[in-house]
């Protein structure tokens, strides 16, 4: 099925603008004034920047520059061969937030995108004001025997497989997940399932996000894995936020009791009991409460 790829380009209180980084090019959709401090917005698997429909307006209404990207390999943003890892993943951060004239940003992720927020103090210092994470524990965390359940890790070894994955991602694979970690009777936007399945059927996009999913597996056995875990061993010294939501059926509660453990500055948790793993859309505006307190904490030079 040909993807239009102008119809993943949803419009709304919002630009969509593309800008270079890391060798590669990003789509991010922006809102607020650009001489506002700036807040970017890191989606999770199998998601794009719609997922964080809702925050965007609201906290540039709340006067913050918000930059909602695609990551690599998902949604508009390129999809090179490489660059699989968290380190790359992170430098991409960073240099999306050089690109758009800002020195560093509030890093806010959710899933797949948090772990790379986790990642970011370690990883890129110098742009890192602070961290919000939403449903994802510490990398470090979730290497531990026991955190992950079993039907989490089911999906995980699942991944790891050739082809089957990236077809079942162009097939129905989006809205099964989707459904599966939110909370029990949580149905998903059609709207948003139908945009998340067409963004992993365009060419290439289905097998590079796999291959992610592939690195945080293979990795632990890799030089380059090894680097990236020892560097997050380190504490952060940055302001840091976590969510979860209190009905997660990918990752419960109880795996973010870990995450103390990598922080030496300001910590500050909050369980959204009545969510499952898709905080930003199954509790949007509980979310958004959530981190506008929090972003209003923060020293003014943030």
């Amino acid at each position: 099925m040909r993807v239009d790829p102008a119809s993943l380009l949803v419009e709304g209180p919002w630009e969509h603008q593309f800008v270079s980084a890391n060798g590669c090019r990003f789509h991010v959709a922006t809102a607020g004034e650009d001489d506002a401090p700036l807040v970017v917005l890191l989606h999770g698997f199998p998601q794009t920047w719609y997922a964080w429909r809702a925050q965007i307006p609201a906290l540039a209404e709340a006067g913050w520059r918000v930059a909602a990207m695609d990551l690599r390999g998902f949604g508009s943003s390129d999809k090179p061969p490489r660059g699989h890892d968290t380190r790359s993943l992170a430098a991409d951060v960073s240099g999306v937030i050089r690109s758009l004239g800002a020195t560093g940003a509030v890093i806010v992720g959710h899933g797949y995108g948090g772990q790379v927020a986790w990642a970011m103090p370690a990883l890129a210092p110098a742009v890192t004001r602070a961290v919000a994470t939403v449903s994802a524990p510490h990398p470090r965390v979730l290497r531990r025997t026991g955190v992950v359940p079993w039907q989490t890790l089911r999906s995980i070894v699942f991944a790891q497989l050739p082809s089957l994955p990236e077809r079942k991602l162009r097939g129905d694979w989006v809205r099964q997940v989707l459904t599966a970690w939110g909370a029990p009777r949580w149905q998903p936007d059609p709207r948003a399932v139908e945009l998340y399945t067409s963004a992993m059927r365009q060419p290439a996009a289905a097998h590079h996000v796999m291959e992610q999913a592939r690195w945080q597996v293979r990795s632990t056995r890799r030089p380059s894995g090894r680097s990236v875990l020892s560097a997050l061993n380190e504490t952060i010294a940055v302001p840091v936020l976590t969510v979860h939501g209190g009905a997660d059926r990918c990752l419960p509660p109880g795996s973010r009791d870990g995450d103390a453990d990598f922080i030496a500055g300001r910590f500050t948790n909050v369980v959204v009991e009545t969510a499952g793993h898709w905080v930003p859309e199954e509790s949007p505006e509980g979310l958004t409460e959530v981190l506008l307190g929090f972003l209003d904490s923060l020293p003014t030079e943030v």
